[in-house]
């Protein structure tokens, strides 16, 4: 253990050092984040419609707090690229794991120290920054509440300590089998980058059964939706808004349907949005959204209330820790096999 921390505390330094700068950033911006907060609170208190406060509130943090999440997503591929992927090739590589094997330290204890000593520096590291990031975006996330958006979940509470730890065993798992440096360092970030695209969009969704509903297209909920757009025949409807609760995770939506059940055709859509009737209605898509609603359309959609969000959080976090303790138990059965 002695030995594993003096060939990793340059490292162990340099993750301390940059976690103290973000974390002066964090408490500095979520400081500004409060006051803005307060502000908008101000703007809002006895006002009927706050949609303007609530605009500019979003617009003055949104990318900054966007940028911030990206970039923790990538702390754990960076973990795993430079903490787990040279752990155990680059001795293998060197050749020095001969004078220790050669010792009374057997290889598998060998191999847990080191994965130990490490994967709690990676954990800590990667959780105190999703906690700071967390509690400076905590008022943010109150009024915009998008907390089921891919970059947002993953930057957001305990998620992020599962994935630096499956990162980190990953990595140095390739490294072990790899037994060079480099391209464990390679592998590690290209197969973690594109799990953590896959995961998020193919399996988080699976996790539980989705509640199913169908929404009528009001003049209301239609200026409520992102987008509109036809594809191939048909009329689709992007960012759809569950009425209760409002900020419910959407995992799938129909194309337009019309009251028999057919989808509304790619014609009728574009002449409400290329020439709709003058009605001079406000809202995001005026005009285009009174015509849509008097085909009394309505939305297949299915969906996660936000009241699930904590038990995604758990589940997907003990997916990830799972994974890493059965990567673990394969490197440590690997190592036992291993002739040289």
């Amino acid at each position: 253990m002695w030995l594993s921390w003096r060939q990793f505390r340059i490292q162990a330094l340099f993750g301390a050092g940059a976690l103290a700068v973000l974390a002066v950033y964090m408490v500095s911006l979520g400081a500004d984040i409060r006051d803005a907060y307060d502000a908008y609170q101000a703007k809002c208190e006895g006002s009927a419609n706050c949609a303007e406060a609530r605009s500019q509130f979003r617009s003055a943090y949104q990318n900054t707090l966007l940028f911030l999440a990206t970039g923790l997503a990538l702390i754990p591929a960076v973990i795993g690229t430079f903490w787990g992927a040279p752990l155990v090739a680059r001795e293998l590589e060197n050749g020095t794991h001969r004078l220790v094997w050669n010792q009374s330290v057997t290889r598998p204890r060998w191999l847990l120290s080191k994965i130990l000593l490490v994967g709690l520096a990676a954990v800590i590291v990667t959780g105190a920054a999703a906690a700071l990031l967390t509690w400076a975006a905590r008022p943010f996330d109150e009024v915009v509440k998008e907390q089921f958006e891919t970059f947002v979940f993953g930057a957001r509470n305990i998620a992020p300590i599962g994935y630096a730890a499956v990162a980190f065993t990953f990595g140095t798992v390739v490294g072990l089998l790899l037994r060079k440096t480099l391209p464990a360092m390679a592998v590690t970030l290209v197969v973690f980058l594109a799990f953590q695209f896959f995961f998020p969009n193919v399996v988080r969704p699976s996790l539980m059964p989705p509640v199913k509903a169908t929404l009528p297209m009001t003049v209301e909920a239609i200026n409520g939706a992102q987008n509109l757009g036809s594809i191939g025949g048909g009329s689709v409807i992007g960012g759809v808004k569950i009425p209760n609760p409002p900020d419910a995770w959407i995992a799938e939506t129909s194309p337009l349907r019309t009251a028999d059940g057919k989808t509304l055709s790619a014609s009728k859509f574009n002449d409400c949005l290329d020439s709709p009737p003058k009605t001079g209605a406000g809202g995001t898509f005026g005009d285009t959204a009174v015509c849509l609603a008097k085909h009394n359309l309505h939305v297949d959609v299915q969906y996660h209330p936000s009241s699930r969000y904590w038990s995604f959080q758990w589940l997907e976090t003990a997916i990830y820790l799972t994974l890493s303790g059965v990567l673990t138990a394969f490197g440590l059965w690997r190592i036992r096999r291993r002739v040289s």
